[in-house]
């Protein structure tokens, strides 16, 4: 468009080619009907109920051509309005082209909404016609007998539709009446549409936009707009006859005319969604199975697309956003699911019509870097073709902005909607006349291009002639140094939320009406995620509170606490129901998600609402109502922060760490500690405060200073409060809160495809986590010992590295086989990034080609808290979840752990069992028993690992979840982890040289029996929906037994109580001469605490993995449905093995049994050296 010279600010005295009329939409739609009848025109795709339907452009032009008719032949004049009770799909498509072949003016009507706003949007617009839609009755019900009667009583309808349906064949039928079809009469006239007549200035459409009072306003479009911008959009965006369009936005939302009527004007296809594949991570497998090309979205629905999901959709070219702020991060992670989408930023209103500004942000595989070029909020950008955004000085309207300036934003183009209906005086304030040109030169040049060309066209008779019409949005903004316009805020108290326009007035309004309600405002505020949110504060009228309360036969504890927790658990009973008595009088979108009570408002000096003022509360508030936190101290150093800094000083020293340059603000971590630092840390603890006892998670919960000072604070409590009770576990409600978490969580968990049962013999192609680790590397070669293939997810620079880390792994446990090459695909990647890291492509592969997901990848700390732990096991999960949603059904195996078993609760459950002759914790228990109160960090994520997996069993999701406990060594060669715990305890005794006293069973099975149970039931999963196999061992060994056992192989180590057992151990750790580091310091905390009663297990049932053991028979031709165990000669085996790695010294004198001779071989040796943990990436 033209602009001001020198400047790339729009030039308001332009000639925007007001006559430009491209013709009316279902004109255009009749013509490529008529090109190429047999082209598909709408897919309404496939659900898990029904088939995929597809209608011709012919099948829907006649469709339209009998409605129009029908319409017409009713008395349905032009102008009138048809309102359609409407429901997504194919019908919808017939019915709004169908009024507007009529000459009419059609209106949607949500089946969502309450039947009052219904009512409203009937007061209106006062249509003359209804079209009810069959789908939309059979989802939602019939219309309520509050509208039957507001229709009765208030309209004057020519005609009913009462059951338009368009059904497989392309046949059109629309609901009997007196005894017959009340579309048979229509039936022959379906090869012509009425011919009525429009021009650039008929309405075709009444969309309804947020008003003041509680009552929405009607907005009258224009059927200018309709097509006027799409020749310039093809030509812009490359759209195109080829391309499939998605029908997305809301149905009772403006935005969905472009998602209509783009395609038709180009002929081109609409895609369908049923309501099921509108949900988060369906939604993008939708878009990926059907090949989408061109979306249009709100960044709420944008959202909805990317918000968990995990399929590729490399068709989509371009996706146009509109209806509120476009942040960057939604580009980018709507980018990583669509590598070729261009996104179009645009703005636009109901008053527009159209969307009418652009901004294109180039696809990731264009160029990778260009959103780093830009800000957070991505800009509204220029106006599109005959469009200009004038950003008008605010004090002088007769100037445009210089770049930088804030301003109003005004829209001048020649397709604004006509009027508010009914509204003259509003119409007038916001379409307004261009001061900055006589508009008479408009219609001098117009009279001359008419005799020009000899006779005028017939659609003139519909046009009032040019008109140069500014739209005053009320938006705030900005130009840019390059002509972009930037949105800022708003004038008033409009707002936009997840793309719809919210008159704030209009909640409040319906708020005031509350009888419990003395006072009310609401307020747009974002969050700390950048995300809208409305708010609304009340303050309630307190003597009918207390008179409702006693209606009810409530009472509340009347309190002087008035912080914000208090408050809202006093009122909660009172936000519940403002906020049910808002959902009767407005569309979901425009109920708050917050509503907060306060006593009294805070007012300004000007005796108004001190809106500003007006506290916003945080999640944590929110949630929690009121959990304890560490208290916030000033920045000089408390007594116990001083005497905390020189610990931290004398441990840091070799750091350049002093007690004085600690602040209080300094992390533990940053200044150089690790875990093994931190096991110190808390010896030297229990030296300062003797009668105290700080749980290891405090340093990592609370890794300041000032946190952790006031954690030993807290401890030394006189009333005797300890961080390691129940009650002081509130002080970090994150990582308390676990179970709610997971129950969040799941609510993203969409439906799975189930898999048929996989055959013995079958090729299959697994996707495994953790093959790095030891548990994984044996999991891996079990998988290899049958037919089929194995796809790894590894950490490393680069594919040839990682394919070295799993063939050094299998080297050091003695089992690499080089035949193993050529059935692995190594990739790069991290269980804590989205798809693991993997590439859009590759994953997208992955989706279509994998048949079993085994998750075993996980972070084992035994001392980090839930909040570190979350995303490698917790979010992880979510990960490989999403795999098995998209493409192909899949099976999925998630190993677990047996801490999440750790609370007294299964330990009695387990004791009870057991004397009534059970076998103890059932498979089929649901956790209930452990949300709450177990005490690692690691055991709380995979209590959430756990209930995500079977809630996707609830989903449909075939599988299983395989509890081990202590995974040990390879029986026959000793392989085993020396990270392990029971290992390091071994060799701890022998430092020591004593054992302590404890007489508990161990749940410990050899690494190739829980590989050889994790891979049978994944494969065979012995329950369905998912359930868990536990594996225990058959029989249990204690820990006596277990450790003794070094004396019969000649060690001296005499067994004594574990409470001198514990003290020599401290004595060990503070002898700064002892030759070597303890094997158990990095578990010092928890050998020392109370190791008796910590490690008393549960025993566990396991019919469920003896039956996967069974079924696994047809496969491998073993049973090992008896089980496995550890006995005294394994052990035996595990110190020969470790004797040859240099792990442990040789025996100091002869025992009552020879050690085997281990056979390890130089290539096992220099191996272990470089292998790490359990399991992992």
């Amino acid at each position: 468009m033209g602009s001001i010279s020198g400047t790339n600010i729009p030039d308001p005295t332009q000639d925007l080619l007001w006559s430009d009329f491209k013709g009316p939409i279902h004109e255009i739609f009749a013509a490529n009907a008529r090109k190429h009848p047999e082209r598909p025109c709408v897919v309404e795709t496939a659900t898990s109920q029904t088939p995929e339907r597809k209608f011709t452009y012919k099948q829907i032009f006649e469709a339209t051509s009998i409605l129009s008719h029908h319409l017409v032949q009713n008395g349905v004049r032009r102008g009138e309005v048809v309102m359609i009770f409407a429901h997504r799909g194919v019908d919808l498509v017939v019915a709004i082209m169908a009024v507007l072949a009529a000459g009419a003016t059609f209106s949607v009507l949500d089946p969502l909404y309450p039947p009052d706003r219904q009512c409203i949007y009937l007061e209106v617009s006062q249509p003359r016609a209804l079209v009810i839609i069959d789908k939309a009755t059979q989802e939602a019900g019939p219309l309520s007998d509050t509208v039957r009667n507001y229709i009765a009583e208030n309209l004057q309808l020519r005609t009913e539709i009462p059951a338009l349906q368009l059904k497989d064949d392309g046949t059109l039928v629309g609901g009997t009446k007196d005894g017959k079809d009340c579309l048979d009469d229509q039936q022959s006239a379906k090869l012509e549409l009425p011919g009525v007549l429009v021009g650039p200035d008929s309405t075709p459409t009444l969309s309804f936009t947020s008003g003041s009072e509680g009552k929405p306003k009607g907005v009258k479009g224009r059927h200018f707009s309709l097509t006027h911008y799409f020749p310039w959009m093809a030509e812009t965006f490359g759209l195109s006859e080829n391309d499939k369009f998605t029908m997305l936005s809301g149905i009772a939302h403006d935005p969905i005319q472009r998602d209509i009527f783009t395609p038709l004007f180009l002929g081109a296809q609409i895609l369908v969604p049923s309501k099921e594949d509108i949900q988060h991570e369906k939604l993008a497998e939708w878009m990926r199975r059907y090949g989408a090309t061109v979306t249009h979205l709100t960044p709420a629905m944008g959202q909805i697309l990317v918000g968990g999901a995990s399929a590729i959709f490399p068709n989509l070219h371009h996706s146009f956003f509109v209806g509120d702020l476009l942040i960057k991060r939604d580009c980018r992670r709507l980018q990583d699911l669509a590598p070729n989408v261009r996104i179009v930023n645009m703005y636009g209103t109901t008053e527009t019509q159209r969307a009418v500004s652009y901004y294109e942000v180039k696809s990731r595989n264009e160029d990778p870097d260009f959103l780093d070029t830009l800000g957070e909020v991505i800009p509204a950008g220029r106006g599109m073709n005959n469009v200009q955004l004038l950003v008008v000085d605010r004090e002088d309207r007769n100037k445009i902005c210089e770049p930088g300036k804030s301003g109003e934003i005004y829209v001048r183009a020649g397709g604004l909607a006509e009027e508010y209906l009914g509204l003259p005086e509003l119409t007038a304030t916001k379409f307004v006349q261009n001061w900055f040109v006589d508009p008479q030169k408009w219609v001098e040049e117009d009279a001359k291009k008419v005799e020009a060309q000899g006779a005028a066209e017939p659609w003139r008779d519909f046009w009032k002639g040019p008109r140069d019409r500014l739209y005053r949005s009320g938006d705030l903004g900005h130009y840019g140094p390059d002509g972009n316009v930037h949105c800022t805020g708003r004038v008033d108290n409009q707002v936009k939320i997840r793309g719809f326009r919210i008159e704030l007035g209009e909640i409040d309004s319906h708020l005031a009406a509350h009888p419990l309600v003395r006072e009310n405002v609401t307020l747009l505020r974002r969050d700390a995620y950048e995300e809208p949110v409305l708010v609304s504060y009340i303050v309630p009228e307190m003597k009918r509170w207390f008179q409702w309360l006693e209606e009810r036969g409530a009472t509340e504890n009347v309190t002087d606490d008035t912080s914000m927790v208090a408050l809202l658990k006093r009122f909660k009973y009172l936000r519940d129901d403002v906020r049910e008595h808002l959902k009767k009088k407005l569309p979901a979108y425009a109920v708050p998600s917050v509503i907060v009570p306060l006593i009294r408002f805070p007012l300004n000096p000007n005796g108004k609402i001190d809106r500003p003022a007006l506290p916003f509360p945080e999640p944590q508030q929110l949630a929690a109502a009121g959990a304890r936190r560490p208290s916030q101290l000033g920045t000089a150093l408390t007594p116990t922060e001083k005497t905390m800094a020189g610990i931290w000083a004398e441990l840091l020293g070799d750091r350049g760490v002093t007690a004085e340059s600690i602040s209080g603000s300094d992390s533990f971590f940053d200044l150089g500690g690790h875990s093994i630092i931190a096991q110190q840390l808390l010896f030297k603890i229990r030296q300062q405060w003797k009668d105290i006892d700080v749980p290891m998670s405090t340093i990592f919960q609370y890794p300041t200073l000032r946190g952790f000072s006031s954690s030993i604070d807290q401890a030394q409590d006189p009333i005797g409060l300890r961080l390691d009770t129940a009650e002081a576990i509130d002080d970090d409600p994150e990582d308390e809160d676990y179970s709610a978490d997971a129950r969040d969580l799941a609510k993203q968990l969409t439906d799975f495809k189930t898999k048929e049962p996989l055959q013995p013999g079958q090729e299959i192609h697994t996707f495994l986590t953790g093959a790095t680790g030891f548990l994984g590397a044996y999991i891996l070669r079990d998988l290899l010992s049958r037919p089929g293939k194995v796809t790894l997810v590894v950490r490393a620079a680069d594919t040839e590295a990682a394919l070295g880390r799993i063939q050094q792994t299998c080297q050091a446990y003695g089992i690499w086989e080089q035949s193993w090459s050529s059935r692995i695909t190594p990739l790069v990647g991290d269980l804590e990034k989205a798809h693991f890291g993997i590439a859009p492509e590759t994953w997208n592969e992955l989706a279509d080609s994998v048949d079993v997901v085994i998750h075993n990848g996980a972070l084992v700390h035994w001392v980090l808290p839930y909040s570190r732990l979350r995303a490698p096991n917790v979010l992880s999960t979510m990960t490989a979840l999403s795999l098995c949603a998209v493409g192909k059904p899949k099976n999925f195996g998630l190993v677990s752990s047996t801490s999440v078993l750790d609370t007294d609760y299964y330990v009695k459950l387990s004791e009870k069992s057991l004397a009534e002759g059970g076998n103890g914790v059932l498979e089929s228990d649901d956790l209930e028993g452990s949300r709450k109160g177990l005490g690692t960090g690691y055991g709380q994520s995979k209590w959430a690992a756990e209930y995500l997996t079977r809630e996707a069993g609830k989903k449909g999701l075939d599988g299983v979840v395989i509890r081990p406990g202590y995974v040990t060594g390879d029986p026959q060669t000793g392989t085993t982890n020396t990270d392990d715990f029971l290992i390091r305890l071994l060799k701890g005794c022998v430092q020591l040289r004593s054992r302590p006293d404890i007489n508990n069973t161990i749940n410990m099975v050899p690494v190739n029996h829980v590989a050889r149970v994790v891979v049978a039931s994944t494969l065979s999963p012995p329950v369905s929906p998912i359930g868990v196999a536990q594996i225990t061992s058959h029989p249990r060994i204690t820990t006596n037994a277990f450790v003794g056992a070094l004396e019969k192989y000649g060690y001296t180590v005499p067994q004594v109580d574990y409470r001198t057992w514990s003290k020599s151990m401290e004595s060990y750790v503070a002898d700064d001469s002892a030759a070597e580091e303890h094997a158990l310091l990095p578990l010092y905390h928890f050998v020392t605490g109370d190791l008796p009663t910590d490690t008393k297990a549960p025993e566990l049932d396991d019919r469920n993995a003896t039956e996967a053991l069974k079924r696994d028979e047809k496969w491998t031709k073993q049973d090992w449905s008896k089980g496995g165990a550890v006995t005294e000669e394994t052990v035996g085996v595990y110190v020969s093995y470790l004797i040859e790695l240099g792990f442990m010294p040789r025996p100091d004198g002869k025992g009552t049994v020879e050690l085997p001779k281990a056979g390890l071989t130089d290539d096992m040796r220099e191996g272990m050296k470089k292998v790490g943990g359990r399991r992992g990436v």
